[in-house]
Parts: structure tokens; C-alpha cells; sequence
């Protein structure tokens, strides 16, 4: 599912127009991130939990050349379903 179908999917459901619930999606999107930002993590009950991630550097491959690479430390986001959801989906 893209962006677009959510959007649709959204639409739908909240029996809103698809610029509604495009904005809806901003938002929440928005609010996601800035918890984030703010806090690290982010968690909704029953859906999941959003949680910021740090990557050490490490050494890679470049698969092509096989020459040894440096990954540089990142920072990422995983997300760890809910009780609810992990129900939903079997």
C-alpha cells in the first residue's frame, strides 16, 4: 500500500474528502516525528510503538568491487507492533 491508497483508505473511513485525509496523514506524520525528535519513542496502544534507533559505524562490502567500505554511524527507526495489530495480522 502507498501513500496514495492510504490516503484513499483514510478517505474511506473517516468518510472525509482525500484532501482531508491527506492533511490528517501530515499530521499525524508530523506528531510521529516530533515525538520522536523530542522523546525517542512514540507509542500508541494497540498499534505499535515507534522507537529512534542508533546504528554503530561498521565495515562493509561493496558488493560490485568487493572492496572494503566504512559505514558511517546512523540513526534510524524501528517499530514494534502492537498486541492488537499482531492479532489482526494472524
Amino acid at each position: 500500500m502507498n501513500k496514495a491508497e492510504v490516503i484513499d483508505a483514510m478517505a474511506r473511513i473517516l468518510g472525509s474528502s482525500k484532501a482531508e485525509a491527506e492533511r490528517a496523514l501530515g499530521a499525524f506524520v508530523e506528531a510521529v516525528s516530533e515525538g520522536l525528535v523530542r522523546d525517542g519513542d512514540v507509542g500508541i496502544l494497540g498499534f505499535g510503538s515507534f522507537r529512534k534507533s542508533m546504528r554503530k559505524a561498521r565495515m562493509g562490502t561493496n558488493p560490485q568491487t568487493k572492496e572494503r567500505i566504512h559505514i558511517p554511524a546512523s540513526v534510524g527507526v524501528s517499530f514494534r507492533a502492537g498486541k492488537r495489530l499482531k492479532e489482526k495480522l494472524g
